[in-house]
């Protein structure tokens, strides 16, 4: 409201009760009425235009905002809170810096395979678990034939690490599987016996068959008409066969299977020594009668690699 008295063309003195009522008068913001040396802390109805606020004594909850969410994807996330999942979202040019571990099997992995030879391995950037799985060499199964019967070679070992599966034994009468160490599962190999006759009374027979792995069957033996022991197709570790004979010799066995080993390494080494063990040879030399000894198959290292 306006003062009631101006004194701008005042001629005489001005009374005191003028002033007074002048100085009463009260000034009105929004509408909060303010005497002249008077204080409030609360004004009503007011609208502030270009305002700028440097410091509040309470902070402002989120309810009060006119904006207090955001909506990514069809999840909403209020202003200082914290969303885990987001639902219907698309990234565009997103770099990965990090994979959390989640369940199931589905992990990221590479492999690496070595199915010969010796050298270092090394481990991939990034990778946090291997599972290493090594089969030893098969044996060579033994010969047979009027010049003597030999015994096959036996298989090479093979090594990862402190890991070891070693070859299986080379075929005589009997040849065993090979062992293993160092692993979260350590398997014997199969071993190999001998045929006998195709029938009583009759001196021709078959050679015996290789011994088995867990990666690769053994071969077959010669046929008893003094045939050469067979030789594994594929089979990892497996035994070669004995040879068949066509007199009154002794039936040979196939060589043994290679043994087998696995182990899960987490937070592996940068590198690990490796060595494939080879299959053995086939005895030789068998002649007249009978036939050589088939080769034992080579061992191989699996290296499966995980990134979680």
């Amino acid at each position: 409201m306006a003062v009631p008295y101006t004194f701008g063309t005042a001629t005489a003195s001005i009374p005191l009760s003028q002033l007074d009522s002048n100085f009463a008068t009260t000034i009105t913001l929004g509408n909060t009425a303010i005497q002249l040396g008077n204080t409030v802390t609360t004004l009503n109805n007011m609208t502030l235009v270009n305002v700028a606020v440097t410091s509040v004594s309470t902070a402002l909850p989120n309810n009060l905002l006119a904006n207090s969410s955001v909506i990514l994807g069809n999840t909403t996330v209020a202003l200082g809170g914290t969303a885990t999942t987001l639902g219907n979202l698309s990234l565009s040019n997103l770099t990965m810096t990090s994979t959390v571990k989640t369940t199931g099997t589905g992990y990221p992995k590479t492999v690496t395979v070595y199915t010969s030879g010796s050298g270092t391995y090394t481990t991939p950037t990034n990778c946090t678990a291997i599972r290493v799985r090594l089969v030893g060499g098969g044996g060579g199964g033994g010969s047979n034939g009027l010049s003597g019967q030999n015994i096959g070679s036996g298989g090479g070992s093979t090594t990862f690490g402190t890991l070891n599966a070693s070859g299986g034994a080379g075929g005589f009468y009997i040849a065993a599987g090979g062992t293993a160490t160092g692993g979260d599962i350590n398997c014997v190999g199969g071993a190999a016996g001998v045929m006998g006759n195709v029938s009583p009374g009759v001196t021709q027979g078959y050679g015996g068959p290789g011994g088995s792995s867990v990666l690769g069957g053994g071969a077959s033996g010669g046929s008893n008409g003094g045939a050469a022991g067979n030789s594994p197709v594929g089979g990892y570790g497996g035994g070669g066969g004995g040879a068949g004979t066509n007199s009154a010799y002794i039936f040979m066995s196939g060589g043994g299977g290679g043994g087998y080993s696995e182990k899960l390494i987490t937070s592996p080494s940068a590198t690990y020594s490796y060595t494939v063990g080879a299959g053995g040879a086939g005895g030789t030399g068998g002649g007249v009668g009978g036939g050589v000894g088939g080769a034992g198959y080579a061992g191989v290292i699996i290296i499966e690699e995980y990134y979680y």
